[in-house]
């Protein structure tokens, strides 16, 4: 890193603060800070959705798989992930914005105490609270382990200084700064990534390199599918980004809650879609090339850090550095907006009365408070990461097998087909999938299966149990609710 990479780096932080002060002044109340007062533009919702998709563990922990195993990354992750949104974008998403048109909510499990009980709500709202504090704290560990490649800096000062800028603009500037830095993220994320795709492209011999690479790697990189990267481990894994693309991941769903109409909303997940189809594409390229320019790296998962380091010029080594910091500020803060709202309009007015009926100035106290402290502990969990087995530990095996469960009642409750499936058939398919991710913690299984089972089994309970119940009658409120949000502009 030489003084012009740093000033890159600095300028980078400045601007995500000053975004978060001019967002500052379009905050009244806590419906601008959680969900943009349903102002959000579609192609905004898009690119934010997008970025806030995927964090700098794409360039730590998907970068080792890059370089071990070749293009079935791109298979299982990005294409997966734009197949979901785009099918998504059809089926979900314009149901969440109908839901806050309708009925005025502010978080992703708001309305689950309608559609279930308050039991089913709290249950998930909680479970959701713990299990996305592990998963943030997984990205922060991704950044620090950057900086850490760049400049030799140990771990918690990349955790801490990605942490505190967050804090700073999510806290004051709420979802509307989280947007806008979003777009300002993209940006720097395509600038540096295009940079790094056309050197390494024209350091293997210009244009032609993009399929005559292949032939040089070893035969398996080349692979749609790599153990224990499989068709099964990639069919199972559908489910899951299915149902966290969607929605079950809740940032993502504030995206398609704070468009203005359904119609913005499918489109901004369109355009998600297309980009996750596109972008990695390039992204990935330099990952791929990687064995070929530096063989033989120890630990894979500095390999696109030190492809940056060995090519690009001061400067360009701190733009490429900025947007690996970008990839995972877009993901954490947008998580510590929505958790917010989870905790601020679900959680604590069923701890405490005084936290009832709060005036949008008093929510909107409470939600920076909320912010502040919820980013906190994820910082705690980042610099203790390797307690939980590391960052793709944390990432794939804990996030990807838990958030299914949670998500299937969340995702499926909005869809007309499943409206026999109650609270029961909610409470019981979250148990039946944690207990079956307790089970494949305990006993040694492939990848595809302590990932998948517990989505399947979550999804089987869930179906079953509302099959059973196809003859009993349905709640008035639920019948209403199912048919609000499923209207059509």
């Amino acid at each position: 890193m030489q003084g012009m990479d740093w000033l890159v780096i600095a300028l980078f932080f400045i601007l995500m603060v000053l975004i978060g002060v001019w967002s500052y002044r379009r905050i009244r109340g806590s419906g601008d800070f959680y969900t943009a007062g349903g102002k959000l533009p579609w192609w905004l919702s898009g690119i934010s959705h997008h970025v806030s998709g995927y964090s700098g563990a794409v360039f730590t922990g998907y970068a080792a798989i890059a370089y071990t195993n070749g293009f079935t990354i791109y298979v299982w992750w990005a294409l997966v992930i734009a197949v979901a949104v785009i099918i998504g974008a059809h089926l979900i998403a314009p149901k969440w914005a109908n839901l806050r048109i309708n009925y005025n909510v502010e978080s992703p499990t708001e309305y689950l105490s309608i559609r279930y009980n308050l039991f089913t709500q709290q249950l998930m709202a909680w479970s959701g609270v713990i299990l996305k504090l592990f998963d943030v704290g997984a990205k922060w560990a991704a950044i620090g382990i950057l900086l850490n490649i760049f400049t030799g800096l140990p771990l918690i000062y990349g955790v801490l200084i990605s942490g505190v800028v967050s804090l700073i603009y999510i806290t004051i500037g709420g979802l509307w700064a989280d947007v806008w830095t979003d777009f300002a993220q993209f940006l720097i994320q395509v600038v540096a990534a295009v940079i790094m795709f056309l050197v390494v492209m024209n350091m293997m011999g210009g244009v032609s390199s993009l399929a005559g690479i292949w032939s040089e790697l070893p035969a398996t990189h080349s692979q749609w599918f790599s153990e224990p990267y499989t068709l099964t481990y990639v069919l199972v894994y559908f489910f899951v980004v299915f149902l966290s693309y969607n929605g079950g991941t809740w940032n993502l769903a504030a995206r398609y809650i704070s468009s203005p109409s359904s119609r913005a909303a499918k489109k901004g997940a369109y355009l998600s879609g297309i980009l996750y189809l596109i972008f990695p594409l390039i992204m990935f390229f330099p990952m791929w090339a990687a064995p070929l320019i530096i063989p033989g790296i120890e630990d894979p998962s500095q390999s696109y850090g030190l492809l940056a380091m060995e090519l690009l010029p001061a400067g360009l080594v701190g733009l490429v550095l900025a947007g690996l910091f970008a990839a995972t500020m877009s993901m954490t803060s947008s998580d510590a907006n929505t958790i917010s709202a989870v905790i601020t309009r679900d959680i604590l007015p069923n701890l405490s009365d005084k936290f009832k009926n709060l005036t949008q100035k008093q929510g909107l106290r409470i939600g920076r408070i909320t912010t502040f402290i919820f980013t906190f502990l994820t910082l705690l969990i980042g610099i203790q990461n390797e307690r939980f087995g590391g960052v793709i530990g944390l990432i794939i095996e804990w996030f990807g097998a838990l958030i299914g469960p949670i998500s299937v009642p969340m995702i499926l409750g909005l869809l007309p087909a499943f409206k026999h499936s109650n609270e029961k058939a909610a409470i019981s398919s979250v148990f039946a999938g944690l207990l079956t991710f307790v089970i494949t913690k305990i006993i040694t299984v492939p990848l595809s299966i302590s990932v998948g089972a517990p989505v399947i089994v979550s999804l089987i309970v869930f179906i079953g149990l509302g099959f059973v119940n196809r003859h009993k009658a349905i709640r008035s409120e639920v019948e209403e609710l199912v048919k609000q949000v499923n209207k059509k502009d």
